[in-house]
């Protein structure tokens, strides 16, 4: 049986499970796995917070690489935890993190990402004006494997209030951007370990049926991309957001909130999205996809009009790879 937490590096008291009776305003989840080359500049980006009332909570989910040694400089900070899990995966991995975390508000980044000094400063303030609210999120730019900027399309309006028929749509959260409260996890819990991809689109929509969302409208978060093979996972990551759109659909009761036209919209937008980012690369699987999104009645002209831009691009013979980080839509 794998155990649920086992601290691989001597933490001082009160660091470790249960110890201490801390409770700082904002608790960071950071799960790393094999990301030891990233981790200093994710690390460094939190330390460099204007914002200080925080504790980073690191749960290394059965690296084999230098994570450990990596991470163990950064535990003079006492702020910092560092445990270390058996290959739970990324939801049971962030659950430990959750409930290993002691702050009323939880954030969430990822450990091959970063934020900018003054994210949580900005965040929380909004919390603190508005008590109603239980997620907040940011804008983010793009990063390459190296740090370096990489162009993106234009982000969508960003939304704020009961978001739950666009964020069915689309889901305009970035990860390493939210704050949450941590109430909302008691009321509709945490994520599902049934899924592997797409794991916060699932936990929003669940959210969104409740809770109102609010923004910060800056860039404050650095995503970095083109180092996790995405393209090639993308068949099971379109597969898994139709799953988690058809369970809040028949199981949550979405519709409830959600007009029909609305849930339509994001299936069809789904089969649309991935769709464009494969024309480039692969463009007849390009041309399945909108002919798939063509089953429901929302955007039948986007997707034609897809349709005949992959017909040119398969006519060119041309092959490029696309860039599925710049598509947005529940992926």
């Amino acid at each position: 049986m794998q155990s649920n937490c086992a601290s691989s590096l001597p933490l001082p008291a009160g660091r470790g499970p249960g110890g201490g009776s801390y409770s700082p305003a904002v608790s960071i989840v950071m799960a790393a796995k094999n990301y030891a080359r990233f981790l200093p500049e994710a690390v460094g980006s939190v330390l460099a917070q204007t914002f200080g009332d925080w504790e980073l909570v690191i749960i290394d989910d059965g690296s084999t690489d230098h994570t450990p040694a990596v991470a163990r400089p950064f535990l003079s900070d006492p702020r910092v935890r560092y445990f270390r899990s058996d290959t739970l995966g990324q939801p049971r991995a962030k659950n430990l993190g959750i409930g290993l975390s002691r702050g009323a508000l939880v954030a969430f980044l990822d450990a091959d990402d970063a934020w900018e000094p003054t994210k949580l400063e900005k965040q929380l303030a909004v919390f603190t004006e508005k008590l109603e609210v239980g997620v907040v999120f940011c804008r983010r730019t793009l990063m390459d494997e190296d740090g370096r900027p990489v162009p993106a399309k234009s982000e969508t309006q960003q939304l704020r209030g009961s978001v739950l028929p666009d964020l069915f749509t689309q889901n305009f959260v970035c990860f390493s951007s939210a704050v949450v409260r941590r109430e909302v996890f008691s009321h509709v819990g945490a994520f599902d370990p049934q899924w592997d991809l797409a794991i916060d689109y699932d936990l929003w929509l669940r959210v969104a049926k409740f809770h109102r969302f609010d923004f910060v409208d800056e860039q404050l978060v650095r995503y970095r991309t083109g180092h996790g093979n995405l393209s090639k996972k993308l068949r099971d990551r379109v597969d898994t957001a139709m799953s988690i759109m058809h369970r809040a659909e028949s199981r949550y009761a979405v519709g409830d909130a959600v007009p029909a036209e609305v849930i339509a919209d994001g299936y069809a937008s789904t089969c649309q999205t991935i769709g464009f980012v494969m024309r480039a690369a692969e463009p007849v699987t390009s041309l399945r996809w909108y002919a798939h999104a063509l089953r429901w009645p929302a955007r039948r002209v986007i997707s034609l009009k897809g349709m005949i831009a992959g017909a040119l691009a398969a006519a060119r013979g041309r092959r490029v790879q696309g860039s599925p980080e710049n598509a947005t839509v529940n992926l």
